[in-house]
């Protein structure tokens, strides 16, 4: 069995830790630029297809679209309709 050695009270010293940059940037999922959602076929309510602010996929997305928005279809059949079809499958 480990041994832990005995820590005192006068022993022991609070370290402080530095504080963080504010020019530090952060890392932050791309907002959707617009709203909206339907039912699809399952009853399910899927987000319509959004673009994003900084371009990049974000969390629940499925596919990209040529037009540069990004479905969140749960099917492959329709995923970016009006929307010059699929780019890519995320």
């Amino acid at each position: 069995m480990l041994s832990l050695p005995q820590i005192s009270g006068s022993n022991v010293k609070a370290r402080e830790l530095p504080a963080q940059r504010s020019d530090t940037p952060t890392i932050s999922s791309p907002q959707l630029l617009e709203q909206g959602s339907y039912v699809n076929r399952q009853g399910q309510i899927v987000h319509r297809p959004a673009h994003t602010d900084t371009g990049q996929a974000p969390a629940g997305a499925s596919a990209k679209c040529r037009d540069g928005s990004f479905s969140f279809s749960a099917s492959r059949r329709g995923t970016c309709s009006h929307h010059g079809g699929v780019a890519r499958r995320l």
